[in-house]
């Protein structure tokens, strides 16, 4: 397994080609949906790594993160440049560190792959789908998590889609690292004259695809037949003003004029923050908001929370949610977004740039098990903004509920991929689930989404409009919701340890 077993040997070739694989995932999330690139961009990967030394496997594990989150989150330069009163070049060293750092996750990830199985180019294929598995699992909750461009996601429009209610978004991505593991390994059968073992390899690969658009016509919860009309307020409020006192008036009038006709709708949502004061401040605009509404409607709103908590013991401040009229309950977020809503190391970072001082960055992190808002007879789990990418998070606490809620303001990242990759990650939470989900935004993409993951309805970006439509309450459980992902990471666990410990043929 030396450098002239490799089949890309040229150094500079090999760097261009994992680059080209990392940022070949981007494509099969949205606006793109290429999913089919998945598999392809693992093929790709596995040509150039399976025969490399243990030593050289991190430099091109993190070649491919950089590749993949270079082009795939480096809309993390918008809110940093354009809201965060950060110069150009700073902006741009920040970004390059939040990539950088993030494909350290896929470097350690194949170092350890390489040191695992040093020598063996089977125990390498039987490994690579485990490795790449847990890999994702402890990015998505290591140092607070960043649980974004899992490859399964994608295949909230593929054929794989079936498996999310079942082995949730890591099972998905297992197939398709398992898809291109068989397209590699297929190749190189063909290469070594044995057609029938390359045929029967390739079949394995493409038999979870298979059976996926089957899982996907079965129905896991119980939807209601009686639906539920909605209104949602996309306010469209300019990031630049949201925060400044001689505008927040304005942004009440922009929402209570947006709702204008639909005081009666049975569920009306406006998004993170729409009020932006804390709810110590905003007595007379709930007081406006209970007389209007009909004696069937709830509002949900975002708002700022400051008081005391019991459960905390001490005075907080939260990003919460709170829901008026014919529904009650209040949640405080608990996924917090580091350095939009709180500051690590804030008492040696606050100040050195205007991107550790954004207005609402110190949010307190809200207490675990919160219940459930309630609309009338609906029992409703909210998210705010990035808590719907942890997939283990949502599902855990949409077991205690019949819909599920996200608002978010999307506004810090403009007119880039960002806010459409969001909306997949929430489509295929309601996919995992079974269940609803209403989203509301600041400016896009408002959408209502139904329990197949599927866009029911939505309003353009960057419009000052309302949404309206229809959502159903749902009951039962999907078997995700039931187990969470510990089924895929067992079943790497043991891959691991059986790969480990038998003797396994070599096929090189």
């Amino acid at each position: 397994m030396g450098r002239d077993s490799n089949p890309v040997a040229n150094r500079w070739l090999s760097t261009a080609l994992l680059l080209l694989a990392g940022a070949t995932q981007t494509l099969t999330f949205a606006p793109f949906h290429w999913w089919w690139l998945g598999p392809v961009s693992v093929a790709l990967i596995l040509l150039c790594t399976v025969t490399l030394p243990a030593e050289r496997l991190f430099r091109a594990g993190w070649l491919v993160g950089l590749g993949l989150f270079g082009s795939g989150a480096s809309w993390v330069y918008i809110s940093i440049s354009q809201f965060g009163n950060t110069s150009i070049p700073a902006s741009i060293l920040m970004t390059a560190f939040f990539v950088a750092g993030l494909a350290l996750f896929h470097g350690i990830a194949f170092w350890a792959w390489g040191k695992l199985a040093q020598v063996s180019k089977t125990r390498r294929l039987l490994l690579f789908p485990a490795i790449w598995i847990l890999g994702d699992w402890v990015r998505g909750w290591l140092l607070t998590g960043f649980p974004w461009l899992y490859l399964g996601t994608a295949q909230v429009d593929g054929p794989l889609a079936g498996w999310a209610p079942v082995l949730g978004v890591h099972g998905a991505t297992l197939w398709v690292v398992a898809l291109g593991l068989s397209l590699y390994a297929a190749a190189w059968l063909l290469q070594q004259k044995r057609p029938k073992v390359a045929l029967a390899t390739l079949a394995a690969g493409f038999l979870p695809w298979l059976a996926g658009p089957a899982l996907n016509a079965n129905s896991w919860t119980q939807v209601s037949a009686t639906p539920i009309s909605v209104a949602t307020m996309q306010g469209n409020v300019p990031q630049l003003i949201k925060w400044d006192p001689d505008h927040l008036k304005q942004q009440i009038v922009t929402y209570l004029g947006l709702t204008e006709d639909d005081w009666q709708q049975d569920l009306i949502l406006w998004p993170e923050t729409a009020i932006p004061l804390t709810q110590d401040q905003a007595g007379p605009i709930f007081d406006h908001i209970e007389s209007r509404l009909g004696p069937d409607s709830t509002l949900i709103t975002g708002i700022p929370w400051y008081g005391f908590s019991d459960r905390l013991e001490d005075f907080t401040f939260h990003n919460s949610i709170m829901a008026l009229g014919n529904g009650e309950g209040m949640y405080h977020k608990q996924k917090l977004v580091p350095f939009g809503e709180y500051v690590p190391l804030q008492q040696w970072l606050r100040g050195l740039i205007g991107f550790f001082d954004l207005p609402m960055s110190d949010f307190s992190r809200g207490p675990q098990h919160q219940s459930p808002l309630v609309a009338g007879a609906i029992r409703i789990m909210p998210y705010i903004c990035y808590e719907v990418a942890y997939p283990d998070f949502v599902a855990m606490n949409a077991r205690a509920a019949d819909l599920l809620v996200t608002i978010s303001n999307d506004g810090w990242f403009g007119d880039s991929i960002g806010p459409l990759q969001h909306l997949q990650i929430a489509r295929m939470r309601a996919l995992e689930t079974g269940r609803y989900m209403i989203r509301g935004t600041n400016n896009g993409l408002t959408a209502i989404i139904d329990e197949k993951g599927q866009i029911a309805t939505s309003v353009p970006q960057f419009t000052a409009t309302t949404l309206r439509g229809e959502a159903r309450a749902a009951t039962g459980s999907t078997p995700y919701m039931a187990t969470g992902s510990w089924p895929v990471l067992t079943l790497a666990a043991i891959l691991i340890v059986f790969v480990r410990e038998r003797e396994i043929p070599a096929i090189s």
